[in-house]
């Protein structure tokens, strides 16, 4: 599963490059948008209830998470008109790092406005992962795929940008295979995330 990955030929797209690429893509016709998502630490500056929880401020940082409500709401609709059916894996790994902690309570409001978020325990994919992580990629149809890249210190950074249909095929059916493993959230989250403390350690 995802062998041909690493040795696929990409353009390298700043991330106002990819941002542009990516909306592109998705108002052409895809039908579908995937999203793999394996990374256990990035930082999302200028997103407050990030911020709050890079301040140590937990119940202040859950509490500002329904400020993106209607966002969120926004971007489910405008996928559903487009016609694009939206999917996205997010691997936890264990012990849960603190901000996988906070971001699953971000993704427990985006699953309430309508989005297919499936979530899948690290220690299942081991055998697939002994050579290297599944890739952080996201899937457009079978025209695009982006691997999105992050600097040093976790920030997004761009993406690579891969155009061949064989590897966007291959990739897709890895991805649909890892998501028909995922469990579903709320289950997940209830039995995981939610008996947790506050962490005792953030960014």
């Amino acid at each position: 599963m995802f062998d041909s990955f690493p040795h696929g030929v990409s353009t390298r797209l700043a991330r106002p490059s990819y941002h542009e690429e990516y909306y592109r893509t998705l108002k052409s016709g895809i039908g579908h948008l995937n999203k793999l998502e394996r990374g256990q630490n990035f930082k999302e500056r200028g997103f407050a209830s990030w911020e709050a929880f890079a301040s140590r401020q937990w119940d202040k940082a859950l509490s500002l998470i329904e400020e993106r409500r209607d966002a969120y709401v926004q971007q489910v609709e405008e996928v559903e008109r487009l016609g694009v059916l939206q999917r996205r894996l997010r691997v936890v790994e264990f012990p849960v790092t603190p901000y996988v902690q906070w971001e699953l309570h971000v993704l427990r409001l985006r699953v309430e406005v309508g989005d297919r978020i499936r979530l899948l325990d690290a220690r299942a994919i081991r055998d697939i992962e002994k050579h290297r992580p599944v890739p952080e990629v996201v899937i457009l149809g079978d025209v695009a795929m982006f691997e999105v890249q992050y600097d040093d210190d976790g920030n997004a950074d761009g993406a690579n940008h891969y155009a061949d249909p064989g590897l966007i095929a291959e990739t897709s059916a890895g991805f649909d295979e890892l998501y028909a493993q995922g469990e579903e959230y709320a289950r997940f989250f209830d039995r995981e995330i939610a008996p947790l403390p506050p962490p005792a350690t953030a960014p």
